[in-house]
């Protein structure tokens, strides 16, 4: 099984400098560009069975653009958006650090309605699980999702500790490309942007 994992294209709390997590910003005129460019670069390279998009506006609206070259309708699910800051979406980057100012806690406990670390990973761990157990091995699917989601993929393929600190990058629009065979993982590239500078 190939998938394909992208971030989608840049949202307007991008250029608010606002926290968004769950807060449901639209992309921005760069941003559909951006995943536009995304599209014609995975239809044009891979045959795609599946697509399946976080359920917040960014996500999908950057998978509209595959939708409308592979012809296939994709499949939101809740469990693949980004990590549910709580209190914080929305806000102005110093107004929410300021207000609900970071703290260390266990990974099971969380603070200003936010889900723990450990209910993050489990959530994405899960959606995983799901993606490869409905789909066979010869098939094509894409996840569009969000930079945290994708970290939080990335530590589940490789079962890396839940308080790691281990970052993946993701940029705006940007293609991981993974090939799963059996119990062999594959990680043929990460972060791949395919556009020129939008």
């Amino acid at each position: 099984m190939k998938l394909l994992i992208i971030r989608h294209g840049e949202s307007e709390a991008d250029i608010l400098k606002v926290c968004e997590g769950w807060a449901d910003f639209s992309l921005t005129p760069r941003g559909h560009k951006q995943a536009e460019a995304m599209s014609k670069y995975v239809s044009k390279h891979y045959h795609v069975d599946k697509i399946y998009t976080s359920s917040l506006k960014r996500a999908c609206q950057t998978a509209q653009y595959l939708e409308k070259l592979t012809g296939l309708s994709a499949i939101k699910i809740d469990k693949l958006k980004e990590f549910n800051n709580g209190l914080r979406a929305g806000l102005p980057y110093d107004e929410a650090y300021k207000k609900y100012p970071k703290v260390e806690l266990p990974i099971h406990a969380s603070r200003y309605g936010q889900e723990s670390k450990l209910n993050f990973r489990m959530r994405i761990e899960s959606i995983l699980s799901e993606i490869l157990s409905q789909n066979s091995d010869d098939q094509t699917i894409v996840i569009v999702t969000h930079g945290g989601a994708i970290t939080q993929l990335y530590h589940a393929l490789l079962k890396l500790p839940i308080d790691s600190k281990i970052k993946f990058g993701s940029g705006d629009a940007c293609v991981h490309d993974w090939n799963i065979e059996g119990d062999k993982y594959y990680i043929n590239f990460a972060n791949y942007c395919p556009y020129n500078k939008i």
